[in-house]
């Protein structure tokens, strides 16, 4: 054969080796157990919207980066049916049977305790979202982080020292009987000890409370300064319709979970002005160049805001696993390194972690103005200035 013809015939190959798509890399995949259906549900939805929004966004974009390859994202949702008991059988059944390369985390602080067992067992590291708890730091480090910054004991505190600051003399606290909010409501009561501000009405109401109109008459007998209702959306909702029917005028109203939510927008209108909340997330925060438009994307999305709480972390999360994985692979090892390691670029700011837990978000507070959640603590972190004046003034 001469050159000519050897040539020839590689030309020929060539030619038929273009004719055929270049073989696609294997998909990676990533799981998840979240309530779909069950009490948990309603506010479990929109998480698992930041992490649809998530997919659909890096698939877009040409797929996952592993360690410098792209590969397409297979997403794995099961409903964990608003059932804490399902969930470590769940997510060992993504690990064992589905295969997953990587997980996503459930919805709410219990559903997270549920499977830290599982995760330790496997050693698969996972970065947590809607979880928040004092009781979270005893956790075993290298295998689950926490990205919020909403923990009871460095709230409370904060708390106290934006009254302080505003100048409130005293203080009532409405508190569900929950874990969460009764962390809440202990730290709270321990930063006021050797300060001015006098903690004037403390009332305690089940989960399936009906009705707060005794609870709020209590809480306006006192005329307090501030209040907090330490409630989960239920009762917020019942806590703004007696607080509104009984013109609680209390200068400073806080609600603990609730008021970001695109319902409650809806069913309260301008009467949200005014009301206080928890939160370290806005798309008005011009330091977050990827906030405005993580807002602006999941709007067109889903025709809803997100909440300023929840669906943030939960993007976080995923932006968090995919930068540690750009640079590592899929290799568990080196992942757990990474994340435990390194300063994440988020829709939230700079995220770093010391053990399971961020260290350079600052605990945040939100008030409702003009129908936007304003950050108004710390100073160094407000979009706004804080309002002084009562939601039922509007």
């Amino acid at each position: 054969m001469n050159s000519r013809t050897t040539a020839l015939l590689l030309a020929i190959g060539a030619a038929l080796l273009g004719s055929y798509p270049a073989q696609a890399a294997d998909p990676v995949k990533i799981g998840v157990a979240i309530a779909q259906t069950g009490p948990f549900a309603p506010a479990a939805i929109p998480t698992l919207n930041a992490y649809k929004l998530w997919v659909d966004q890096t698939n877009a974009s040409g797929g996952l980066d592993v360690g410098g390859t792209k590969r397409p994202i297979d997403f794995v949702v099961y409903d964990d049916q608003s059932d804490f008991t399902k969930e470590a059988t769940i997510y060992e059944k993504l690990i064992t049977d589905d295969k997953v390369d990587l997980l996503l985390s459930p919805y709410s602080t219990p559903a997270h305790f549920a499977i830290v067992g599982v995760l330790e067992r496997y050693k698969f590291p996972m970065v947590g979202s809607t979880a928040a708890s004092s009781q979270l730091k005893k956790v075993k480090p290298g295998n689950i982080w926490f990205p919020t910054s909403a923990m009871p004991d460095q709230m409370g505190p904060e708390l106290v020292s934006m009254m302080k600051s505003l100048g409130l003399k005293s203080i009532a606290i409405a508190t569900l009987q929950s874990p969460f909010p009764q962390e809440i409501e202990g730290y709270v009561k321990t930063a006021l000890k050797g300060t001015d501000i006098k903690l004037v009405a403390t009332e305690q109401f089940a989960p399936d409370v009906r009705d707060m109109t005794s609870v709020v008459s209590a809480i306006k007998k006192a005329k307090p300064d501030a209040v907090l209702s330490l409630s989960f959306p239920p009762q917020s909702i019942l806590y703004m319709k007696a607080a509104r029917e009984q013109n609680l005028d209390a200068p400073l109203q806080l609600v603990l979970i609730g008021p970001t939510h695109e319902f409650f927008a809806k069913m309260f209108g301008p009467n949200l002005n005014g009301i206080m909340t928890i939160g370290h997330w806005s798309p008005f925060q011009a330091k977050w160049p990827k906030a405005k438009p993580f807002y602006e994307a999941y709007l067109k999305r889903f025709n809803e805001s997100p909440d300023y709480l929840d669906v943030p972390l939960a993007y976080m999360s995923c932006e968090i696993l995919a930068q540690a994985g750009a640079k590592t692979g899929l290799d568990k090892d080196k992942l757990r390194t990474e994340i435990s390691s390194t300063t994440f670029d988020t829709i939230d700011g700079p995220v770093k972690f010391d053990g399971v837990q961020n260290v350079s978000t600052p605990t945040m507070f939100l008030q409702i103005q003009d129908g936007k959640a304003q950050i108004v603590w710390p100073n160094s972190e407000a979009t706004a200035p804080f309002q002084n004046k009562s939601p039922w003034a509007n």
